[in-house]
């Protein structure tokens, strides 16, 4: 037997009302989607145009001249204000009247500058026509200041780890430091910070040696080391102080010409630490 499907009265309304609800909540979303994407139109219109700009401007060719506002302006505010100089700075530049010196001349020309509250160094300053230049001269009048040196002995380890812990700390008080071949292993753990304030021992300087005393009395008494920059044909040196004298300055410069090798020189200039530069006639050394 099949089913009987019992109908109870009333329900064709029921129905009939219920099927007129759902046709009118569909109406309703169909009109709601609608009024949603008319508003969504002008904001997918305005991203499009972004999108648009910004495809233009990465494919535009870039200038790469073009300065961005503040960076230009603080260029010209740079170049406005220039460097400034001294009164006193003005009035040694004023004293060099000429564009080369011979040395004597020169040498001179220093005292003539109006001077600093302390005793100033004088210092040449080289362009040779090679790098990797170095060696070592002494001083026939030293250099006017006290050299500081510091032995580490390979032969007396409590004396060289009492070195080695006070240059660990950053208690450095010596200028130049000699050392024995058998202590440089133990200096090798404080190199980086020898190094670079150029007081590594190295024996192309003669401050590695098996005779550090005799070496120490060198420097102490005059013996200076020099060399060029590392990237650059460039030596700078300091031979003596303003209050030396014409002799004594004289004297010590010309034994720094003949151990750099005169030939090897292309351009020098003599100053003092606070005046302009003195430019000297090479053919002249």
């Amino acid at each position: 037997m099949g089913k009987i499907r019992v109908k109870a009265v009333g329900d064709e309304e029921l129905e009939k009302e219920q099927l007129e609800k759902s046709k009118a909540r569909s109406v309703a979303k169909k009109t709601e989607k609608a009024a949603t994407n008319t508003d969504r139109q002008p904001v997918i219109a305005s991203e499009a145009k972004q999108s648009d700009e910004i495809a233009t401007s990465l494919s535009a060719p870039r200038n790469d001249n073009e300065e961005t506002t503040p960076k230009k302006a603080k260029k010209e505010k740079f170049q406005k204000a220039g460097k400034i100089r001294s009164e006193s700075y003005k009035t040694n530049v004023a004293l060099i009247t000429a564009q080369q010196y011979k040395l004597k001349d020169a040498v001179t020309l220093i005292p003539q500058f109006k001077k600093a509250s302390f005793d100033e160094t004088v210092e040449l300053h080289f362009t040779t026509s090679e790098t990797g230049m170095s060696g070592s001269v002494t001083l026939p009048h030293g250099t006017g200041k006290t050299t500081r040196v510091a032995i580490a002995d390979g032969a007396n380890q409590d004396e060289l780890e009492k070195l080695i812990k006070e240059i660990e700390s950053g208690n450095i008080n010596f200028d130049i430091l000699v050392a024995t071949p058998d202590a440089m292993p133990k200096l090798a753990k404080v190199a980086r910070t020898l190094g670079p304030r150029g007081l590594m021992p190295n024996p192309k300087t003669g401050t590695v040696t098996t005779k550090p005393d005799e070496v120490a009395k060198k420097y102490e008494g005059g013996q200076i080391n020099f060399k060029t920059e590392a990237k650059f044909p460039l030596i700078h040196i300091a031979v003596g102080k303003v209050s030396f004298g014409d002799d004594k300055l004289t004297q010590n410069i010309k034994v720094v010409l003949d151990a750099i090798d005169k030939k090897k020189i292309k351009n020098a200039t003599l100053k003092s630490t606070m005046s302009p530069a003195i430019h000297l006639d090479i053919t002249s050394l």
